[in-house]
């Protein structure tokens, strides 16, 4: 008997040597508490945070973010990117019409002697005000009648999905066409009008797919089971399971939504003088192109750089939130 208590403590005391066990304040205690508490802190794994540390590691994301963000901050506070006022008739000059570029004009002048960089620069702001407001207004309208048709389905359902295959019937320049020819006001809000009018069911459709495939899921049954209203059902459990796809396509319909700004001023239906946007520079320098490309080379390219930033971004967000494609 004496033996075996003796074997057990020695066991026990060479248990406690190499960090087995021992007390709390002990070397192996110690060191098995801080890895504990390192692992009640650390927050749980989420589809969201799994998105970002992906992103962060994309060169393209990277790259896409840093140009959108020169372009936002442009529109915001065009004076950090120039003093020149393109609205003050005073800084146009005749006399210096359609000259190259030099020291005081980087882009050179357009048809009316104005500087084109600080045109581009101002002509930021309705560019990109166009896209992000016809982004947020497709967003809001076609989520929120997809939530609806998607988790209500029956005759809801049916009614919506109807309504959207008509608009789908109708093709989107030549009803962005109408529209604007009927208004003919040439500001930013009737454009984001005629555009939002014919966007909306894309949103529509993946919304609703992502309903009708997270509105099956264990976590929903649950829900219903334990008394949620449908209300809860839908915004709390629902809806965040089924916006990702919604952000993808969100974010690359925004660089979309300026190019197709700029193609409806170059045709003469979007916004008008005195606004400044890159699609108006584009269609009032095409005329003396062969005289003067500057005015029409620099405006198309912020314009460019713009879409292919969006589109880039909506490429890595979409890649980042689709496990299949890490």
């Amino acid at each position: 008997m004496s033996d075996t208590l003796a074997g057990a403590t020695g066991r026990a005391r060479q248990a406690r040597h190499a960090g087995y066990g021992g007390p709390p304040g002990g070397t192996g205690g110690s060191g098995r508490s801080r890895g504990t508490r390192r692992l009640v802190r650390a927050r749980p794994a989420s589809l969201w945070s799994d998105a970002w540390q992906d992103l962060r590691r994309r060169p393209m994301f990277v790259g896409a973010a840093c140009l959108i963000g020169v372009f936002l901050a442009m529109a915001a506070f065009p004076r950090l990117f120039t003093s020149v006022d393109p609205f003050d008739a005073a800084t146009c000059r005749l006399a210096e019409a359609r000259k190259g570029m030099s020291v005081l004009h980087w882009f050179g002048t357009d048809n009316l002697g104005c500087d084109v960089y600080a045109r581009a620069v101002y002509g930021a702001r309705d560019s990109i005000l166009v896209g992000v407001a016809t982004t947020v207004v497709t967003a809001l309208v076609g989520g929120l009648l997809g939530l609806v048709a998607g988790f209500r389905g029956g005759v809801t359902d049916t009614l919506f999905s109807r309504v959207t295959e008509i608009f789908f019937a109708i093709p989107a320049i030549l009803g962005a066409l109408l529209i604007l020819s009927v208004f003919r006001t040439g500001n930013v809000w009737t454009v984001v009008l005629a555009l939002a009018v014919l966007a909306w069911p894309m949103t529509f459709r993946i919304t609703r797919a992502a309903v009708i495939t997270a509105k099956g899921q264990d976590y929903v049954i649950a829900a219903r089971a334990l008394g949620a209203s449908a209300g809860r059902i839908m915004f709390r459990h629902i809806l965040p399971n089924a916006v990702a796809p919604v952000i993808v396509v969100a974010t690359i319909n925004l660089g979309t939504f300026v190019a197709a700004e700029a193609g409806l001023s170059f045709l003469g239906v979007g916004l008008s003088s005195p606004d400044i946007s890159w699609g108006l520079m584009i269609s009032d320098a095409r005329r003396r192109f062969l005289e003067a490309p500057e005015p029409l080379l620099f405006p198309a390219l912020f314009l460019s750089l713009t879409v292919l930033a969006f589109i880039m971004l909506g490429d890595a967000v979409r890649d980042a939130l689709d496990p299949k494609l890490r």
